[in-house]
């Protein structure tokens, strides 16, 4: 992976985190209009912001069959899911990891990548008016395990890196707080925004790494001593 790869891998990750952020709430909505997603109306503050969001934009959000716009804006979730992977990487190949940190990233880029896969089939393999049943239930029951490890993964990683004073802290700290940020969130909105923590975590150290290695294609810092790291030595 050159370094001009990663500058653009870092932005990638940045922008999408954004999008995942807008675009993620809108899915959110639709799956409001849905037979299914009207349960998660019973939760006050689910419904306390989707009730006057879904007025206000209903032009966005009744032009097909509800099933077909909840697929439609689901498929957004693949592209945020797959920069912050792209950037976990980018970021990973930077690292001297052990201990703690050396297995929280084994579980989290299995997680990341899993849950790649598992949003793939839940929404670019669902085409029609309806959801195929089957198919939609294996794809999700699938996808649990990479919920899991996404989750478990994303926290312990965060608290080895706010050990090893990881810039930037923001990262660290939104990769720590991912696991109990999914209980918060859920009460909120739908389940795709629980990787929101995750996508602006690798964002912003994707956005980071980018300006580090842009300024020097020989080195890039690794903790918040500024200490310069050989790239080859870097890739253990």
């Amino acid at each position: 992976m050159t370094y001009e790869r990663e500058i653009l891998i870092g932005r990638f990750a940045w922008v999408m985190s954004w999008v995942g952020l807008v675009g993620g709430q809108l899915h959110a909505l639709a799956r409001h209009n849905t037979a299914d997603g009207k349960g998660d109306l019973d939760l006050p503050l689910t419904a306390a912001w989707s009730d006057p969001a879904r007025k206000a934009l209903a032009p966005l959000l009744d032009w097909a069959n509800p099933d077909v716009v909840y697929l439609t804006y689901g498929k957004l979730w693949l592209p945020v899911f797959v920069a912050f992977t792209l950037a976990a990487f980018a970021v990973r190949r930077h690292r001297t990891p052990y201990g703690l940190e050396r297995w929280a990233w084994r579980i989290a880029l299995t997680g990341y990548v899993w849950a790649c896969l598992s949003v793939f089939g839940d929404y670019w393999l669902q085409w029609g008016a309806h959801p195929a049943e089957p198919l939609l239930t294996i794809t999700f029951v699938a996808g649990l395990p990479a919920l899991l490890l996404t989750l478990v993964g994303s926290s312990l990683l965060g608290i080895a890196l706010l050990r090893r004073g990881f810039r930037p802290r923001a990262s660290s700290w939104l990769l720590a707080l991912t696991f109990p940020l999914a209980f918060a969130i859920e009460m909120v909105t739908s389940m795709g925004s629980l990787a929101l923590p995750v996508a602006f975590a690798f964002g912003l150290a994707g956005r980071r790494l980018g300006r580090s290695v842009g300024q020097s294609p020989d080195v890039v810092t690794e903790s918040s001593t500024e200490t310069a790291v050989p790239r080859d030595s870097a890739r253990t």
